[in-house]
């Protein structure tokens, strides 16, 4: 989407070219692509993070946290939210 005249896979791109912002990045990648991927799923889903929390017997704060990268989730907690969400979790080490 280009609300300003570049998507932000453009910005990300030029930003990646900078060392210092692709060391960082590389630090939040994990994070970010989990939390994109649960954000994604629950509004396709049109699921609130409420909503989410009930279906793993969890709190709202705790996606909340998940989503905005502010928590490190255990592996069981990822499958638990895939489970919710009919999605796939998927984790590769390569």
């Amino acid at each position: 989407m280009k609300k300003y005249g570049y998507s932000f896979e453009e910005h990300l791109k030029e930003q990646l070219k900078d060392p210092e912002f692709k060391k960082a990045w590389d630090e939040i990648e994990i994070e970010s692509s989990i939390a994109e991927g649960i954000i994604g799923k629950r509004i396709e889903k049109n699921i609130s993070q409420r909503d989410l929390a009930k279906k793993i017997n969890s709190t709202q704060a705790v996606i909340s946290r998940i989503e905005s990268m502010n928590a490190n989730p255990s592996v069981n907690t990822l499958k638990r939210i895939a489970k919710a969400l009919d999605a796939k979790l998927e984790i590769k080490i390569r």
